[in-house]
């Protein structure tokens, strides 16, 4: 008999959430056969049985969090006894009972087998299914042991009963009817990183706009040709390498405050935040100096993909000097973003807009191409005057692009 116990993965992780399990209790499994789902703060990852044998018992059910260590399941012989003695957490066959509460709450606890639509059934007809002789496995209540037991015949059921050991109730505060999300998993490392980094660092955020019509024309000339090879041409592989010639002129930019050190990187990681379903992940495109604009494009929308899908690799989120984030994909104009934590800086990427300037040369009233950018620095590291100089610098890379390619 083995304890499948949740393995410590690295990076700092101490716990996981049950993302699905792909067996269950009394199936045979084979050594390496991936048997659950777990997600951590950094991706989703399949967990491989180390053994072959029978799934005995499953201690943590869909959408629990279990901690590094805690023994997920027992594999074993058919048929053998599950002797040691485990912690478990929402167990399958949690004990159960109903007992009417106020209104429209009903707890659910005692001793019963019964599947999630029979005990929905129960709760909506307040019926005590431990007083119910089960005709199932185990003695496991069906529908049909409640039309027995003269109990009106139900004919359908809507909705899915809520975990068991929940109290069924509407939440509502003061002023009305609310919902509560738990706030877990990416979303909440999402937070304790953008508290850690807030705490650690004196932030301070400096914008301005760039004209980027000269980048405008040549990203239009540029994308169909990219397009016949398979690649979406954004503006971001250019503002990329803008970035990094620019950290050539002014390297603080790409540091990171470590004790009494300001460690200055001579490599360029670049982490471009991408939008999940459940929040920004950011991927890092590795040593991007030696990259081409067409290697870049084609590596953002590898990770973003993979990003989005929650199959991105744990090294792919390591390992950035400087960090990209991009509001204006989503309308945004200007912002003040938060410092990825271990570096001395961020850039924010607003919605390219148009504007309405006055020629110096002709005198007369022309259309430009306006991007809005916001620079957030650690100003432990770097004065305000040292980030000034490097957004001039950036501006110039941008506004002539020619010198970035």
């Amino acid at each position: 008999m083995i304890e499948f116990k949740l393995p410590d993965i690295g990076e700092g992780i101490v716990e996981a959430e049950i993302v699905e399990w792909l067996v269950s209790e009394g199936d045979s499994v084979k050594a390496d056969q991936v048997i659950v789902k777990i997600e951590t703060d950094k991706a989703v990852a399949d967990l491989p049985s180390i053994v072959s044998g029978t799934v005995l018992k499953i201690n943590f059910l869909k959408g629990s969090t279990a901690n590094v260590g805690a023994v997920l399941c027992v594999i074993g012989e058919k048929g053998e006894e599950v002797k040691s003695v485990v912690k478990t957490e929402k167990v399958v066959r949690e004990p159960e009972k109903v007992v009417e509460k106020k209104s429209e709450q009903v707890k659910v606890e005692g001793k019963v087998l019964a599947s999630p639509a029979v005990r929905k059934v129960a709760i909506e007809k307040k019926i005590n299914l431990s007083s119910i002789k089960g005709s199932g496995k185990d003695g496991q209540i069906l529908m049909n042991d409640i039309d027995k037991n003269g109990f009106s015949k139900v004919t359908e059921i809507v909705e899915t009963l809520p975990p068991v050991g929940v109290v069924v109730q509407r939440k509502y505060d003061q002023f009305g009817y609310v919902e509560r999300v738990p706030l877990k998993g990416v979303r909440k490392i999402i937070a304790q990183n953008m508290i850690s980094s807030l705490t650690k660092s004196a932030q301070v955020t400096s914008m301005d706009d760039i004209d980027v019509s000269e980048l405008w024309k040549m990203r239009q000339r540029e994308k169909e040709h990219f397009a016949l090879e398979g690649v979406k041409l954004t503006f971001m592989p250019f503002v990329i390498k803008a970035l990094i010639k620019s950290f050539q002129k002014h390297p603080i930019l790409n540091s990171s405050l470590e004790g009494d050190n300001i460690v200055i990187k001579k490599y360029y990681n670049i982490g471009v935040a991408v939008q999940t379903d459940v929040g920004l992940m950011v991927p890092v495109i590795k040593i991007a100096e030696r990259k081409s604009i067409s290697d870049i494009a084609k590596e953002i929308e590898k990770l973003a993909d993979s990003a989005r899908k929650r199959t991105i690799n744990i090294m792919d989120l390591k390992g950035s000097t400087f960090t990209i984030t991009n509001y204006g994909s989503v309308g945004g104009t200007y912002g003040t973003p938060i410092i990825n934590p271990g570096e001395a800086a961020i850039l924010g990427l607003g919605r390219i807009f148009d504007r309405a300037v006055v020629d110096e040369e002709t005198g007369k009233v022309k259309n430009v191409k306006i991007l809005p950018i916001s620079l957030t620095f650690d100003h432990q590291i770097l004065d305000g005057a040292t980030a000034s100089q490097f957004v001039e610098t950036l501006k110039g890379f941008l506004e002539e692009p020619e010198e970035i390619i």
